[in-house]
This record gives C-alpha cells, sequence and structure tokens, in this order.
C-alpha cells in the first residue's frame, strides 16, 4: 500500500509537469517567446510561485535591523530615486517605460500583493533578485549593503502614504539622461543671459 502511494504521487506529479509544459509549449507556438504581450494565467501563476521559492522559509521571520525614522526614511528615498526608480517608479507604481516593458511589467508595490509580504521576504528579494524576472541582485554581502536593504523595505512599507511633495523631491534626484542634462545647460544658458553659448563658441574659434 505504501508503495501504491507513492507510485500514484509520482504519476500525479508526472502528470502535472507534462501538462504545464504542454501548455507552454502551446503558448509558444502560438505567440513565440515575445515579451510584447501581457503574461498569461500560468505564467503570472509561475512568477508568483517563484518569487516564492526565492524566499527560504527561515528568512521570512527575520525583523528588520533599521528604524523606521523620518532620517532611515529620507536616506531611503534617496537611494530609491538614484538606483531603483527606473524600474517601479519613484511611487513603485511600476508606471514607467521601464517598468511597463519587463516580463512580467513590475508590480504596483503600493498594493496588498507586495505590501503583504514580510519585512524578512522583501529583505532577501532586494538582496538576491527574482530568477526569470526583471528584478535583479542588489545585495554584495556587505554591511552596507545589508543596511541599505533593510533601508529600502521601510520606503517599501511607505509608499502606499507616500506624498506629491515626496514625488517631486525625488524626480530632482533621478538620474538624468544626456538629453535632459543638455536641456539643463541650455536652460541655464538662457537665464545667464547666453553666457555658457558665447562661451562655448569662442572656445570653438
Amino acid at each position: 500500500m505504501h508503495s501504491l502511494r507513492w507510485f500514484l504521487a509520482g504519476a500525479l506529479t508526472l502528470a502535472v509537469v507534462f501538462g504545464v509544459g504542454g501548455l507552454v509549449f502551446i503558448a509558444t507556438q502560438m505567440n513565440g517567446f515575445s515579451t510584447r504581450g501581457e503574461p498569461d494565467i500560468l505564467e503570472r501563476w509561475t512568477a508568483r510561485r517563484l518569487r516564492a521559492l526565492a524566499v527560504p522559509s527561515q528568512a521570512k521571520a527575520a525583523t528588520n535591523t533599521q528604524p523606521d525614522s523620518a532620517e532611515v526614511l529620507a536616506e531611503a528615498r534617496a537611494h530609491w530615486a538614484d538606483h531603483c526608480a527606473a524600474c517601479p517608479a519613484n511611487n513603485g507604481s511600476g508606471d514607467v517605460e521601464m517598468g511597463k516593458h519587463l516580463y512580467p511589467p513590475a508590480p504596483d508595490m503600493r498594493q496588498a500583493e507586495t505590501q503583504n509580504l514580510s519585512d524578512g521576504e522583501l529583505f532577501v528579494i532586494i538582496q538576491n533578485g527574482i530568477r526569470f524576472t526583471g528584478m535583479p541582485a542588489w545585495g554584495s554581502g556587505s554591511a552596507h549593503d545589508t543596511e541599505d536593504s533593510w533601508k529600502l523595505v521601510r520606503f517599501i512599507r511607505h509608499l502606499p502614504k507616500m506624498t506629491a511633495e515626496e514625488e517631486a523631491a525625488m524626480r530632482e534626484m533621478n538620474p538624468k539622461s544626456p538629453d535632459e542634462l543638455k536641456e539643463e545647460e541650455e536652460e541655464k544658458d538662457f537665464l545667464n543671459g547666453g553666457e555658457y553659448h558665447e562661451q562655448t563658441e569662442h572656445s570653438h574659434h
């Protein structure tokens, strides 16, 4: 009887594996491996499972080592704006070009699917990333990176309560593209009466 149960369990596992494989095969035959479309139910389920598997069970109960203070939040906000916002956006909505074009797209981190994760789960995801998604690993193992990751957990908890003033301040800290830097120089030039432009012209003669 014992061996029969193991046989049935193994058969069921194989059936599930082949069933999932068949669905993936059908999907790829229809759509290829393009990331232009929306992830289907199977892919969303797989992404959630991968996220769950990325966090060791003992890590879920880890306690944040950084205090819930205005100073820690300010540091995390600056770090997020400079290093993270390109994908999840300053406000965590994922509503930016990079975030929308990831596969699967960056989630809205203000919603329950992220906010219901424990601090330990968020920390491990930041440190180790999640395979087969757009979430990279940011932890190097150093004490400094560990502190930064715990501070970012504090910021993620704050996302649903972010104010318009905070978002505006973060936009000033976001990395600038070459076009944006050029535009800033031109604005400075205009406000300074064309001095920058004149100096540039003289340097070419």
